[in-house]
């Protein structure tokens, strides 16, 4: 029997002979090494029977361990292995089928350290660079393995650490596999993203609040380099660095879904951590997307817990920190549009206390304190995003917010009819205005008209007029960041009387062609709104010290002579109103206009270093530190004011007398006649349109009366007398005309917004038509024609008119002709 078995041994096949000769008796020994190269040789000089080799192997590999002879079973691996790293022939592929297969095997059966024994064989060959393509191979059992063995609960934590660090091992060799290979199943297709990018979260997840993080991957100590949770993030890295632009939504669309399903976003630090990895890991140019994404996924949670879109709104925060320039994408407007209308809804959700959706979500409990703290959020990043922009999208931003806040009596009330329409407008006002405050700042431009434009200007200084001092308090916080082009904002934080400038080191350069242009065009806005600012009762030390400040940025930034005249005029028109006090202002609100008035003249005095006119505004305010301290900035803005019970009418040395002024000013070229002239603000519609439930009103008509036909560089005419008739029929009249303009403007919007284009057309057609006619009347009333030696013709109806006859047809005497 014996010797029969042997003679069949020597019959077969020597591929076979071979691969029997490489298993040592005792698998103790390891792999026979001289027989190991002989096999090796043989495969490298007979390819052909490379396949037959990997079939024999796979063969014994499945027999030893079902017989559980587990040493062979890692000898069979290692020459596996070893021919693999040799061997890069074109008939490679049907070796590596049998090779997989008893990968495959391995990590079907049941001890962790085969699973583990087949991962890292598989890893090998994941790193291997192949001759030639294959089209049949198939990696999905591999991914659904891997991804299962992230999830191991062995009982043993070690063991259980070790199998997981295989599992995140085998997804990243199935990612290096297939990633650049066109002929394989698409890696980034959503039925193995759904499996793979959960199994890394869920190992980035264990090693949260652990030592796993490590400045550098090469910096790592040997503990953190064992680490799933360091493995895990260098492995998802690799991942998103491979993502190409197609794919970028496939990665991303996984980590979505896996914060909502284990409520990660509430915590926050999860979430911001996982999408720091995104940002940084994928190409810069692709960052746009997965804003995209993040802020569709806000849209779609609109009706979740607050807690829930804060935390997407903060990885926002962070994801537009870490964006480039510009990355937010081409649809730059629609980014913030999400944002303001989750800032709506949030404000709509505080005053309802629901959700107004239907099922059971409608009946959560709305937290007052989360929505507050979900609109700060909101505000914040609002700010981020603009900060990643050039200058002149941030001015579409600017516009693009502006356009979107209610104006009341102009824009409807937002929602929340009743009681809740005033405060929902009132809310939504001061959070968009807020967000115009993080967008601006920082806000640099070298043009002035076309940083404030007349369509952001306008409605911003209207809002300077409302009676809430939180809203005039950011409008002059929006004005303060786009007039300061060279940071001197800091310099003026409170009123004080300095009697040297120069220690405030200030940057100042020369006016600008453009910014003149700014000030003819706006500067009077900008004094009026100054000088009502300065009216209103509600106004607070904060609101006097940004009015100080915007005074003195004007003077640095935009003034040339006729400004600087101007400025101080309108400081000695705040004088006198606090002087007058026409609207009853309280003790208080007078004692601090004085103040800003003192503080400014100090300031400007300085600014034109004319010496007689800072001798004028230094000896009144000498007069004011010994007799009538409370005039001063440094006794009015601080906790407790020591203040007179009533402020009489003060005169002589402790005001500043514009005569003085003028005379002083006037000997050093500044034009005096404007200086004479006491300033006087106009007032117009917007006035009423925007305020006013008090008797400022009524005083206001009178003014309004006097100035209407009183332009500012012209000549006042004396006021007609008011009797109380005249005042009430005014008051109605102006009312009725009110809704009249209103009703006129409704509708030459609506038509021109609805009417067919031939109609506009023809409208518009129609009043080119009359005013060339109107111009031709003018221009015959105004050209005669010249005399006609051919005497005069009778028109139609027996009037006589002048015929203009051509020079060639005149009859000349002969005396004219030589």
């Amino acid at each position: 029997m014996y010797g029969v078995c042997g003679c069949c041994g020597a019959l077969r096949p020597r591929y076979k002979r071979l691969v029997d000769n490489i298993f040592p008796e005792d698998p103790e020994d390891g792999l026979v090494k001289a027989n190991m190269e002989k096999l090796t040789f043989y495969a490298l000089s007979a390819p052909e029977k490379l396949d037959r080799i990997g079939a024999y192997l796979s063969e014994r590999l499945s027999r030893d361990v079902a017989r559980h002879r587990y040493g062979y079973v890692c000898i069979a691996m290692e020459a596996l292995d070893q021919l693999l790293m040799a061997c890069h022939c074109q008939s490679i592929n049907l070796f590596v089928e049998s090779f997989l297969k008893m990968v495959r095997k391995l990590l079907e059966a049941d001890k962790p350290n085969l699973q583990i024994l087949g991962t890292n064989s598989f890893v090998k060959f994941a790193n291997i660079e192949e001759d030639t393509a294959s089209y049949h191979r198939s990696y999905d059992f591999f991914v659904s393995r891997f991804s299962e063995m992230c999830h191991s609960s062995y009982e043993d934590p070690d063991i259980r650490t070790k199998i997981r660090m295989a599992g995140i091992n085998g997804l990243q060799g199935v990612v290096r596999k297939t990633v650049n290979d066109d002929l394989q199943s698409n890696i980034w297709d959503p039925q193995h993203m759904d499996k793979i990018v959960p199994s890394l979260l869920f190992n980035l997840q264990s090693g949260e609040g652990t030592e796993s993080r490590s400045p550098s991957p090469l910096q790592a100590s040997e503990k953190e380099k064992e680490s799933p949770a360091e493995l895990t993030e260098r492995c998802f890295r690799e991942l998103l660095g491979r993502a190409a632009y197609g794919n970028i939504k496939n990665a991303v669309t996984p980590v979505l879904m896996h914060l909502d399903n284990h409520s990660l976003w509430e915590g926050k630090t999860f979430a911001v951590r996982c999408f720091k990895i995104i940002m940084y890991s994928i190409q810069s140019q692709h960052s746009h997307l997965v804003i995209q994404q993040l802020l569709g996924h806000l849209d779609a949670n609109s009706k979740n817990s607050a807690t829930v879109r804060a935390g997407i709104v903060e990885v926002l925060l962070e994801a537009a920190a870490i964006a480039s320039s510009g990355s937010v994408g081409p649809t730059v407007l629609e980014v913030f549009n999400t944002l303001l209308r989750q800032l709506r809804l949030s404000v709509d959700y505080e005053l309802t206390g629901s959700y107004d959706a239907s099922g059971n979500i409608g009946i959560k409990i709305i937290k007052t304190h989360e929505e507050r703290q979900l609109q700060e959020a909101v505000i914040r990043t609002i700010g981020s995003f603009a900060n990643t922009l050039p200058t002149y999208q941030r001015s579409e931003v600017m516009l693009f917010i502006m356009g979107k806040i209610p104006v009341p009596g102009v824009h409807p009330a937002l929602t929340n009819a009743g009681s809740g329409g005033c405060e929902g407008t009132r809310m939504i006002q001061i959070m968009l205005l807020k967000s115009l405050v993080q967008v601006t700042t920082g806000f640099q431009t070298t043009n002035m008209l076309t940083a404030l434009p007349n369509s952001f200007l306008e409605p911003l200084l209207s809002f300077s007029l409302m009676e809430d001092p939180e809203v005039r308090l950011l409008v002059l916080t929006i004005l303060l960041s786009v007039i300061d082009r060279h940071d001197n904002t800091p310099k003026f934080s409170s009123i004080s009387i300095i009697s040297d400038i120069s220690v405030l080191k200030l940057k100042v350069d020369k006016c600008s062609r453009q910014d003149n242009l700014f000030m003819k065009k706006h500067a009077q806005q900008l004094y009026r709104h100054i000088y009502l600012a300065c009216k209103e009762q509600s106004s607070g030390p904060q609101h006097f010290e940004t009015l100080y400040t915007l005074l003195a940025l004007i003077s640095m930034e935009l003034a040339n002579e006729e400004v600087v005249v101007d400025l101080i005029r309108l400081a000695l028109a705040l004088q006198e109103l606090a002087q007058t006090n026409e609207e009853s202002l309280s003790v208080y609100n007078r004692c601090a206009v004085h103040a800003l008035s003192a503080a400014y003249l100090n300031l400007i005095c300085q600014l034109t270093t004319v010496p007689t006119f800072c001798q004028h505004i230094h000896e009144v305010i000498e007069m004011r530190q010994k007799e009538v301290p409370f005039l001063l900035p440094e006794d009015v803005f601080i906790e407790n004011p020591k203040l007179p019970a009533s402020l009489e009418k003060l005169e002589g040395d402790v005001l500043f007398q514009q005569s003085k002024i003028t005379e002083v000013l006037g000997g050093s070229g500044y034009n005096t006649d404007r200086l004479a002239t006491p300033y006087i603000p106009q007032f117009t519609d917007e006035d009423r349109l925007s305020k006013r439930k008090s008797i400022g009103e009524t005083i206001s008509l009178q003014v309004e009366v006097e100035s209407r036909n009183s332009p500012e560089k012209e000549e006042r005419t004396p006021a007609e007398e008011i009797t109380f008739e005249t005042l009430k029929n005014a008051i109605v009249d102006s009312v009725g005309m009110e809704e009249q303009e209103r009703e006129r403007r409704r509708q030459v919007v609506e038509k021109f917004q609805k009417a067919p284009f031939e109609e506009i057309a023809a409208h518009c057609g129609a009043r080119a038509t009359l005013l060339q006619s109107k111009l031709n009347q003018i221009f015959e009333i105004t050209i005669r024609p010249p005399p006609s030696p051919s005497g005069t013709i009778s028109s139609g109806y027996g009037q006589t008119q002048s015929r203009s006859v051509p020079v060639y047809e005149m009859k000349f005497p002969d005396l004219c002709v030589y």
